[in-house]
């Protein structure tokens, strides 16, 4: 994260002024920037930067119509009117359902239809065209299945498993930590645990469960992102493999089994 003097440095470059033409504009002199900027000379041969007091970053704010959250360490937007041209997430899925006559409400996207799903997502015919089911338990809502692929979710899901995704309808719903499908610009279509950070920095941080090391964390900006699908269920080919106490009382079982099977022939 940028230090105050940094932003101010990065708000001046911003405008193609120096520190002169810059302190001229907010009405106050060249040395008082310079100190913020560059520092005041110290004996011994240091240089010691000032602290901008709350009238130097008022004037600054208002005379460049800076965001106060960029200065302030609580958004990396930096001017209010970057702010109102940042799309918002439209709550609506382009395609909402495809439920009629003999088919169901939710929508299938195998590993192979990923590709095509990101330009195709907003096509009715695109959307038609792939496999929908009716699910019992997945009524109220508008509802999509993703076919998992990859690693970077192991531990909780493995590639081929099958997640049900729920429309989300506000960004402002996404809840930390919970697991989500996010069709994004860049990113395509991947399963994350997710921690919300849109109300201040317009941003989600995408995890993966899988800690081998390969698959660090990172963020997506909200402007970016197209849908976003939280998951309520999912279907998996992975039987789980008994744990290791159940193991040793198997054995123990089986020995018990084995000795009484000993005394009864006696």
């Amino acid at each position: 994260m940028l230090h105050v003097d940094e932003k101010i440095l990065a708000i001046i470059n911003r405008f193609n002024l120096n520190n002169y033409a810059f302190s001229k504009r907010i009405g106050v002199t060249g040395t008082t920037i310079d100190s913020i900027v560059n520092g005041r000379s110290q004996k011994d041969g240091s240089r010691k930067k000032t602290k901008p007091g709350y009238d130097v970053l008022l004037a600054i704010i208002d005379t460049f119509d800076i965001n106060p959250d960029y200065m302030f360490g609580k958004s990396e937007v930096m001017l209010t009117s970057e702010i109102t041209s940042i799309p918002t997430y439209s709550g609506i899925p382009q395609i909402v359902s495809t439920i009629s006559e003999g088919k169901g409400n939710v929508v299938f996207v195998s590993t192979k239809a990923r590709a095509g799903y990101l330009n195709g997502y907003g096509d009715d015919d695109y959307i038609e065209s792939l496999p929908s089911f009716k699910m019992p338990l997945l009524t109220n809502g508008t509802f999509r299945c993703f076919e998992v692929q990859g690693n970077s979710m192991i531990q909780t899901f493995y590639d081929g498993d099958l997640v049900f995704g729920k429309y989300i309808e506000a960004i402002s719903d996404i809840k930390n930590n919970d697991v989500y499908v996010v069709v994004s610009k860049n990113d395509g279509v991947v399963l994350k645990r997710i921690i919300n950070h849109t109300e201040n920095q317009q941003r989600l941080i995408l995890k993966s469960d899988n800690q081998d090391g390969n698959f660090p964390d990172y963020s997506t900006h909200s402007e970016d992102i197209m849908e976003i699908w939280q998951i309520t269920m999912y279907a998996s080919k992975q039987i789980p493999k008994p744990v290791d106490v159940f193991n040793k009382l198997h054995e123990l079982e089986s020995k018990i089994m084995n000795i009484e099977s000993k005394i009864q022939k006696h």
